[in-house]
């Protein structure tokens, strides 16, 4: 009998903290000896000697921890035998009998779980004593955790591989010893690759296999059935049967644990380390150390990872990087702030997680070029650091006392009830029965003897990061922002919770995403880097849009289409203002963000002084463009260039608008001069290229005739161009001169659907705008392109009146001097001789009959169609237009808002009415053409709160409610107007 372990007179055992709990335990302890065999009684009864120091033990066991209890009263006979033999003997008896059973083992998969879970609880059992009586020391907890839980995962794997082998996966170089060179890599990572395994703790693993190691008759199978094997191993760990459970198994610190398998080939984790590996990896790997398998291939791939860990030189971010996952967890700052009720020994403030932090940076900063670091004990590689005068000896003895005794705390938390908790008790009474089972009997001395330990954690912590901004979330809405690691942090989901995203778990899966390079925006270091830096105001910036997760979610499909994302996270960075816009457009204005994602080079035009200015005038914009294109020689490149300036300026004018620093009606007319630039310099090189294979046909002309929006320079975004091609020559006019000589009417009809196709043609860069002809005589029963001849001929014999509609809007946009004032003589004419003024206020009035039944609305946002809508303010300015055209001149060829006030001038109209025109015009073009650049729909259920303010301030309105009555006054003035104006009169005249 060992009566030195027993003899523990000079160690006060933990008092019992729950009597009655004692109680049962005690009536549980005696009924098991009552079951039990004469030997286990004779054995118990042996130890009258030390009865007091046993009952004291048991007392203490029975009182705190209902897991040591139940495993005590199940097997009374091994816990006697534990107390005469001493828990060293008594550890390596049930190491080696695990071994040996294995090595016996005849019936396979389920013996083998049961010998490992019986060793387990033994193996529990017997560390458990040792620890609470003070027989080993807190290295020999964690030594004897790590190096069992090393034995199990090697028993278990040689199971597996042996399983693979039957199955006919592979063919084993000895099946005596399963594991040598077999090709399959079992790193222990976390603390039990450190040997530092806590009492409850999950072992983290990562499993890798060489298939250069490995001899199969099946290598395009390996993956899959490596994957399997792995499911295998991690079955018979951590599956709870009767026996209970081995361990429970964490695989997510593999390479991006999300997208990859659960076993890797090697080839692939080296990979990508080397293009993708983050920082808080690297610290992970520090730790990485071969358990089970190849143990010389698992050396063998950690060798060759070690440029990336331990990398000889590190410029400022790349430290600030490391430096990052402590920098996004909030800590108030002071040791005062920490509350021991609920304190996670772990993770919070001043506690385990910030020494393991806290050595790992140094190991990171400096292992590259002091090789001694590159060990992965975190007790001894804080000597390291002091012998490589990188910490002082003070500061290594401070740090090493609190992880002792922090980690002491660990084990007595977990062993309460085998959870894997780190947090102490959150309420007073709680909290005092376990200071009795920590030893501790007055509560407020434990405390002032743990905050002394926090406070100095602390303080060497922060004294590496006084310089380093804080990533964490600041405020009344303090918490982490976390997302590096493997494990997903529950006080960064409660921050963004708090931020208002509604959905946190999916905002940090694609955080997280981000981080392993899923995207190419994200893929270098250095994009990775910038990123972490600027995560906590970009996702202030996002919570401040109206709905934080809906554009969330659209900046993460806008940063999937960007090629490269260091541009852009460096602009963020170094211009808060530029991230603030950006969130802006893709919160308000997706369609703006979308072009911007397909064209990183604007990125730069966002800093430029003129971006906000408003855009050059017609003349200018045109020259602009001609230059440019003049610069490229192809005829692709030639359009390329000009749908990338279309598209550019377009972006820009976008921008002003929203950012309120131009005006619908502005907007509508830059928007025009943007088209007519890049069809006029189109036209131009269109023509020039034709010419050189058709020639020209003699003292001919064409005319490019705007019609609808364009034609009133009234466009919209997402508006068509509705476009007439008119062309002249001589009656007796002979074919084109060129080496493929046309017609005229083939050369014209040609030479418009090129242009068409270079307008409308899809390229890399997209199309220009979509072309509609429809409006052309005879529609798309008639040609191309319509002689001057048929186009006086149709419209003096045969047009619709909804057609002489049509073409009040009509502008030349494209012609020779004279041509073009022939044209609009012709056009004058037309108006002035060709209209039935009965016929035209019943037919105005049946199409608008017409169009209500088709289209008619009770939605007020149904800006078009609706009573008093855009169609009556357009049928009526025609109606005016068409009705006085003969008692008037210049009436035509001018915007909506000029032709009301020349309504008015020549008294056509009163004043009153003008001014409701002009109103329902501005208001219905101001909105459509806010809401044609930010959303697809019409409906208010559609619009954001931020939409709605853009929409209330562009209306020159108070409030959004106010704006929606102003609509209501606003449609029903217009309409009651159509009515005097053309209902009233069309049915007098029916």
């Amino acid at each position: 009998m060992h009566k030195s372990f027993l003899n523990k007179g000079e160690i006060s055992l933990p008092l019992a903290s729950d009597l009655n709990q004692a109680k049962v335990g005690w009536e549980r302890w005696h009924e098991a000896l009552a079951d039990a065999n004469q030997d286990t009684v004779a054995l118990f009864q042996n130890f009258d000697s030390n009865i007091t120091f046993l009952q004291a033990l048991l007392n203490c066991i029975f009182g705190n921890s209902p897991y040591l209890t139940q495993l005590i009263v199940r097997e009374p006979a091994f816990f006697l035998e534990l107390l005469k033999f001493g828990p060293d003997k008594t550890y390596q008896r049930s190491v080696d009998t695990l071994t040996q059973s294995y090595q016996g083992l005849s019936d396979g998969k389920d013996s083998l779980m049961r010998c490992l879970r019986i060793a387990k609880k033994r193996v529990a059992t017997t560390i458990a004593i040792a620890d609470i009586t003070g027989a080993w020391t807190i290295l020999q907890v964690m030594n004897a955790l790590s190096k069992f839980a090393t034995t199990a995962i090697s028993l278990a794997t040689q199971y597996s591989l042996l399983e693979a082998q039957s199955n006919g996966v592979l063919q084993l170089p000895c099946s005596k010893h399963p594991e040598k060179d077999s090709g399959l890599i079992i790193l222990g990572m976390g603390k039990l690759g450190g040997i530092e395994l806590n009492y409850s703790s999950d072992v983290d693993l990562m499993i890798l296999y060489d298939p250069e190691r490995i001899v199969t008759t099946k290598p395009d199978d390996l993956q899959i059935n490596f994957v399997r094997l792995t499911r295998l191993l991690v079955t018979l760990l951590e599956k709870h049967t009767d026996d209970g459970y081995v361990f429970r198994t964490d695989l997510r610190l593999r390479p991006d644990p999300g997208s990859t398998p659960l076993a890797l080939p090697i080839i692939g984790a080296e990979t990508y380390y080397e293009s993708l590996g983050q920082n808080w990896e690297r610290a992970a790997l520090i730790k990485a150390r071969p358990i089970a398998g190849d143990i010389a291939a698992g050396n063998s791939f950690l060798k060759k990872l070690s440029p990336f860990v331990w990398r000889k030189n590190l410029d400022f971010a790349a430290i600030q990087d490391i430096h990052s996952i402590k920098r996004q967890i909030h800590t108030h700052k002071g040791g005062d702030t920490i509350q021991m009720l609920g304190h996670n020994v772990k993770i919070g403030s001043g506690g385990i997680r910030e020494i393991e932090f806290f050595t790992q940076t140094q190991q990171l900063i400096w292992g590259g070029r002091l090789a001694e670091l590159q060990i992965n004990s975190t007790s001894a590689a804080l000597s390291e650091l002091v012998k490589a005068k990188k910490i002082s000896k003070k500061t290594k003895d401070e740090l090493l006392s609190a992880y002792n005794f922090l980690r002491f705390l660990e084990h007595r938390l977990q062993m309460v009830d085998d959870k894997q908790t780190h947090t102490l008790p959150s309420d007073k009474i709680a909290l005092k029965k376990f200071c009795i089972f920590a030893g501790y009997a007055d509560v407020n001395n434990f405390c002032k003897i743990l905050l002394k330990h926090l406070k100095s954690v602390q303080k060497h912590y922060s004294s590496l990061f006084n310089t380093s901004p804080d990533l964490s979330l600041n405020g009344t809405l303090a918490g982490n922002l976390v997302f590096t690691g493997a494990d997903v942090d529950t006080n960064t989901l409660s921050s963004l919770k708090k931020m208002g995203f509604l959905s946190p778990k999916t905002i940090d899966r694609v955080i997280r995403g981000w981080h392993h390079g899923r995207i190419r925006a994200t893929r270098s270091n250095r994009a990775q880097e910038i990123l972490t830096e600027i995560t906590p105001a970009l996702l202030r910036e996002i919570a401040n849009q109206p709905d934080p997760t809906d554009t969330f979610l659209k900046f993460n499909s806008f940063l999937e289409r960007l090629p490269a994302g260091i541009q852009l996270f460096a602009m963020f960075q170094a211009n808060p203002i530029f991230l603030n816009l950006i969130c802006e457009i893709i919160g308000v204005a997706p369609s703006l963000a979308e072009h911007l994602s397909g064209k990183p080079s604007i990125f730069d035009a966002f800093l430029t002084t003129g971006f906000m200015d408003p855009l050059p005038p017609l003349k200018i914009l045109e020259f602009d463009l001609s230059n440019q294109i003049q610069q490229t020689n192809s005829t692709e490149e030639k359009l390329n260039v000009a749908r990338r300036w279309n598209n550019d300026r377009r972006f820009q004018v976008g921008v002003q608008l929203l950012r309120g620093l131009t005006f619908p009606p502005l907007t509508q007319l830059t928007l025009s001069n943007i088209a007519e630039a890049a069809l006029r310099t189109l036209i131009f090189e269109v023509e020039t290229q034709f010419v050189k294979s058709h020639g020209k046909i003699a003292n001919s002309s064409f005319a490019l005739i705007a019609l609808g929006n364009f034609g009133t320079r009234e466009l919209n975004w997402n508006s068509d161009l509705d476009l007439i091609f008119v062309y002249d020559h001589p009656n007796n006019s002979k074919p084109s001169n060129g080496l493929k000589s046309l017609s005229p009417s083939q050369y014209f009809g040609r030479l418009f659907q090129r242009l068409i196709n270079a307008i409308g043609t899809l390229t890399e860069e997209g199309a220009l705008y979509t072309v509609d002809t429809r409006l052309r005589p005879y529609g798309s029963r008639g040609p191309i392109a319509v002689s001057l001849d048929a186009f006086k001929q149709y419209y003096f014999n045969d047009a619709w009146t909804w057609e002489y509609m049509a073409l009040t809007k009509a502008r030349i946009i494209s012609a020779k001097c004279s041509f073009n004032t022939v044209i609009n003589n012709e056009l004058n004419k037309i108006f002035k001789t060709s209209i039935n003024r009965h016929q035209l206020l019943t037919d105005i009035e049946d199409m608008r009959q017409r169009i209500n039944t088709e289209h008619g609305t009770t939605n007020s946002w149904g800006l078009k169609y609706k009573r008093g809508g855009m169609i009556e303010v357009d049928f009526i300015v025609q109606y005016l237009t068409l009705n006085n055209a003969s008692n008037y001149e210049n009436v035509f060829f001018n915007d909506t808002v000029t032709r009301i006030k020349q309504f008015k001038d020549l008294n056509i109209i009163t004043s009153t009415e003008c001014s409701c025109l002009i109103k329902a015009h501005r208001l219905w073009t101001t909105l459509q053409t806010i809401i044609s650049l930010t959303t697809k729909e019409s409906k208010e259920t559609s619009f954001s709160p931020q939409l709605k303010d853009i929409l209330t301030s562009s209306a020159k309105t108070t409030t959004f409610e106010h704006l929606e009555k102003y609509m209501s006054e606003v449609a029903g003035e217009t309409n009651r107007l159509y009515k005097d104006l053309i209902t009233k009169p069309a049915q007098n005249l029916k």
